[in-house]
């Protein structure tokens, strides 16, 4: 059966009309919600450390900001939009002592919850709402009449923990284009398996391979860029609006071919069955558990895989030739991550 899409005839901004919102974060999440319910009419307030580099750019954008804790205990409802790894010990130290009973825990991703790395206490509602895009893309849509789909979840707490979750989907303009409720479990599972195995793991390991197949046997890197990397966003966004047959309705015949023929021959069964390992390490905990012993090693590993992938051919291919599409928009990757 089918699951029940929410709109904004199903959700009722005055549920928040009331309620003091904090926002924990102002990073790519956090902006993009904070900056939608306030031009929704709610009242939204900023949580940040002392010395955080959003201070200026949260007040700048007309927000009151305090402290970790003194947001806490001021809001009704409290979103925590910092980095996973990092909730743990900011819900210990500034959220949970500031907690009262009725107050609301909202998650963008269900992490911490589900991984029982952050564990409130029974007497406060605990929901998520997960836009289906980027920070950027929530705040975006949302400027232009439009919004993101979203995913609502509740922990705990009921029918008002439910009401509260479809306020925020409207007031962040979920409800404009559809919110589908889901739990903790999935949503945290599937999210680290799509990252993982295709949207940006296997996305980004299938281009670098196939640039390197081409430069290994000869051809120009620019070639291998534009064949394995620019021109995948052409094909994915046909994808993304009319599914894969409609995007092989587009191609040409031979395009089709070699889709149809050889495709599954580079992405077999072999691979599947490497994914199915992934999923397994993903809801066994595996994954989590290694994930924040590397946060708590410094970063060791993941610092060195992401300087390794920055020296890549293709990385220096791509921003000489994108130097060249005066169309493009330009993107600094530096400080890509906003402090919390």
């Amino acid at each position: 059966m089918p699951a029940k899409v929410y709109t904004d005839k199903d959700a009722n901004l005055a549920v928040l009309k009331n309620k003091t919102l904090a926002v924990l974060g102002f990073g790519s999440q956090g902006h993009a919600h904070a900056l939608n319910l306030k031009e929704s009419g709610l009242n939204v307030i900023i949580g940040l450390y002392e010395g955080s580099k959003s201070i200026p750019a949260a007040k700048e954008k007309g927000f009151k900001v305090y402290t970790t804790a003194e947001a806490v205990r001021r809001a009704d409802v409290i979103m925590i939009a910092i980095p996973d790894t990092k909730q743990p010990s900011a819900y210990e130290k500034d959220i949970k002592p500031n907690l009262a009973a009725g107050k609301t825990l909202l998650f963008s991703h269900g992490f911490a919850i589900h991984f029982k790395t952050v564990v409130p206490p029974k007497d406060i509602n605990v929901i998520m709402v997960a836009p289906k895009g980027p920070g950027h893309i929530v705040r975006r849509q949302y400027t232009e009449g439009k919004g993101v789909p979203s995913l609502i979840a509740v922990y705990q707490g009921g029918k008002e923990a439910k009401a509260i979750a479809l306020a925020w989907a409207k007031g962040i303009g979920g409800t404009r284009a559809g919110v589908i409720e889901t739990d903790f479990k999935e949503e945290t599972e599937t999210d680290l398996f799509g990252e993982q195995t295709v949207l940006c793991g296997g996305a980004s390991a299938l281009v670098q391979a196939g640039f390197e197949v081409l430069v290994e046997a000869g051809y120009s890197p620019e070639m291998a860029y534009f064949e394995c990397l620019h021109e995948l966003k052409l094909t994915v966004d046909l994808m993304n609006e009319a599914g894969i047959g409609g995007m092989r309705f587009s191609i040409s015949e031979t395009a089709k071919w070699g889709d149809v023929s050889v495709g599954p021959k580079i992405i077999d069964a072999s691979v599947k069955k490497r994914m199915k390992a992934a999923l397994k390490d993903i809801q066994t905990g595996k994954f989590a558990k290694g994930w924040i012993a590397e946060y708590k090693g410094g970063y060791k590993k993941y610092n060195a895989l992401l300087k390794k992938g920055e020296q890549h051919q293709i990385e220096k291919t791509g921003e000489r030739l994108r130097g060249l599409m005066p169309w493009m928009k330009k993107r600094s990757t530096k400080g890509a991550q906003a402090s919390y």
